[in-house]
């Protein structure tokens, strides 16, 4: 299959890195004053800005190729898999929104000092950063930079190294002068630029001449059977992994990020560089309704065309002979479907894949360098560093991260293993960062048992469990027993070790004001005011009706496109009074008095 790039194509992408650049270079010197303004733009985003942005950093250049992926081999009711990170997305919204923006901190790291006292406090903080801050993003950035070598290869011709260079410098140099400014004003051009042009490509290829239609498309034989919504709840060996533990356990008990239980992570720098926590709310609501309920259907209706297209692994090795068979998976699907598109939209589109994987590079560089410097260097380094050292320092650390990451890039061979190792490392970490909020007794001891444990166990499953017993233990109960070790080793250790000091629990408790009984018995203990006990059980009520009306959003929109015309009317109406509901409990819950 040969490509040609038109003069409009090029005029197109070219033209698309010339803004990118020139964002950087206008809020450079913004972002240059100091840490606060580099790292969370002077804490004055406006909602919708910030909203933007988190949908533009989670469309990153691997999600569709993610997605085609879990629908070639498990049909789009597969993508339950994150699916399901919407109820831990919708608590966020609207219980923890509120809480980070209170807090006050410039990152979420610096939480653990807020709530936990003493030298194991410090030590988590420390020790987190650099698990996060460095070799867990570098993780994440590295499978978002696979898919960007999948493009490059499949559209452009191009070797990994060729791409990640082209690609890797254009990104450093906007994220390390624009700083979060420059990040999210990019981050906005980018997502319009982004859904145009994957809303306008999913028309195309329905409509190319192999494929014949949508009618056409769903009526295929090879696409026949991965339509369904729901998995066959005749067949608990489907629809236990793919829908039941991802519903029942996997939202609240492991960490994932951008859907971390309790917010976290670049979903809670956004928040805290919100105006006010309204600003928070909002911008983590819309959120979650662009990127549940409105962007998904593009993706899944290329990755149900590209089985009529390569039905088989087979088909796309016989189609790209060039590219190195340890690449050939069910995601290379995507980019293959992209040539497909004709002149001048294929030049919108390969811009519009190259501002997906720049927008997620960008925000977990300024995420990882704000761990680097604010987390660690500072804290530990060189205390009494001036403002314009540190920015200088995040400067460098955001380049260093990228190139460590496009490195590692070279090693991985598909997004879903990527998706797969990252589920594994999170597993039983998740519900500690709900009840850390919630739960006075709560410890830096039993962080760090959850974090060590999860570990352990996700280094066991992947590489000594298949040697001691010939085979790989299923994700699913991979993740299941993780979830289960994990938590129970977390809370006996909680049990086990003291409370942080009295006096850090007073400030934290007075500067968060966190409802429910969890701190009923040290406020009482301590002669402190119990705040309103009320709002906790709204903010779960709100969670689960903000839940059913994404939910109810995404399953209409595919009804309308399936044309089954009656269940789109019922999850339309359904929706409509969910959101209808939320929006009234919404407006009469009066802000927290401070």
């Amino acid at each position: 299959m040969s490509i040609t790039f038109s003069t409009l194509d090029w005029a197109v992408i070219i033209l698309f890195f010339i803004i990118s650049l020139g964002i950087g270079l206008t809020t450079a010197r913004k972002a240059g004053k100091d840490t606060k303004s580099f790292f969370l733009s002077g804490r004055n985003m406006p909602w919708w800005l910030l909203g933007v942005s988190m949908v533009a950093t989670t469309f990153s250049a691997d999600t569709p190729n993610l997605v085609t992926d879990i629908v070639r081999q498990h049909g789009v009711a597969g993508n339950w898999v994150w699916w399901a990170f919407l109820l831990t997305g919708m608590l966020t919204v609207f219980v923890f929104a509120a809480l980070w923006r209170r807090s006050g901190i410039l990152t979420d790291l610096e939480f653990y000092e807020l709530r936990y006292s003493g030298k194991a406090a410090a030590f988590l903080r420390g020790f987190r950063a650099i698990y996060l801050g460095v070799l867990f993003n570098i993780l994440i950035m590295a499978a978002v930079s696979l898919a960007a070598i999948k493009i490059g290869s499949v559209l452009l011709g191009l070797s990994p190294v060729e791409t990640l260079t082209i690609a890797s410098v254009i990104t450093v140099i906007y994220s390390s002068l624009g700083g979060l400014r420059g990040i999210l004003l990019t981050d906005f051009f980018q997502f319009i630029l982004a859904m145009v042009g994957t809303v306008a490509a999913a028309v195309v290829i329905v409509n190319r001449p192999e494929i014949g239609g949508l009618a056409n498309l769903l009526a295929s034989e090879a696409v026949m059977g991965k339509t369904s919504l729901f998995p066959d709840f005749t067949r608990p060996e489907v629809y236990i992994p793919l829908f039941l533990l991802p519903l029942a356990v996997q939202w609240w008990s492991v960490w994932y990020p951008g859907s971390e239980p309790g917010g976290g992570g670049y979903v809670a720098q956004r928040m805290l560089a919100a105006k006010n926590e309204q600003h928070a709310i909002a911008s983590t609501l819309f959120f979650n309704v662009a990127h549940y309920a409105l962007r998904p259907w593009p993706w899944i209706l290329i990755a149900l065309a590209s089985l009529v297209i390569f039905p088989d692994l087979a088909a796309l090795q016989r189609s790209f002979p060039d590219i190195d068979s340890a690449l050939i998976g069910h995601d290379l699907a995507y980019p293959a479907m992209m040539r497909l598109l004709p002149a001048g939209l294929l030049g919108m589109v390969v811009a519009s894949l190259i501002a997906a994987y720049m927008s997620t590079i960008s925000t977990h560089l300024n995420w990882g360098a704000s761990y680097v410097v604010h987390d660690f260097y500072r804290r530990f380094v060189n205390p009494k560093a001036s403002e314009k050292s540190l920015v200088r320092v995040a400067r460098w650390a955001t380049v260093l991260l990228m190139l460590v990451s496009a490195l590692l890039a070279l090693a991985l061979s598909n997004a879903l293993q990527a998706f797969n190792i990252l589920l594994q490392i999170g597993a039983g970490t998740g519900l500690i960062f709900i009840l850390r909020w919630f739960w006075w007794r709560i410890n830096p001891y039993s962080e760090i048992t959850a974090m060590v444990v999860s570990f352990l166990l996700a280094l066991y499953f992947e590489f000594i469990y298949p040697l001691m017993f010939g085979t790989a233990l299923p994700s699913h109960w991979k993740m299941l027993i993780g979830v289960i070790i994990t938590t129970a080793a977390w809370m006996l250790v909680t049990f086990m070790t003291a409370p942080s000091d009295r006096e850090k629990l007073k400030s934290f408790y007075l500067l968060i004001k966190p409802g429910g009984p969890g701190w009923k018995k040290f406020a009482n203990a301590n002669g402190l005011p119990l705040f309103s006990q009320g709002t906790l059980p709204k903010g779960i009520l709100m969670m689960l009706l903000g839940t059913c009306a994404t939910y109810n959003a995404l399953f209409a929109m595919g009804y309308w496109i399936y044309g089954e015309t009656m269940l789109a009317l019922i999850t339309t109406i359904i929706c409509i009074l969910s959101g209808a509901g939320l929006y009234q409990i919404f407006r009469k819950q009066a802000e927290p008095k401070r």
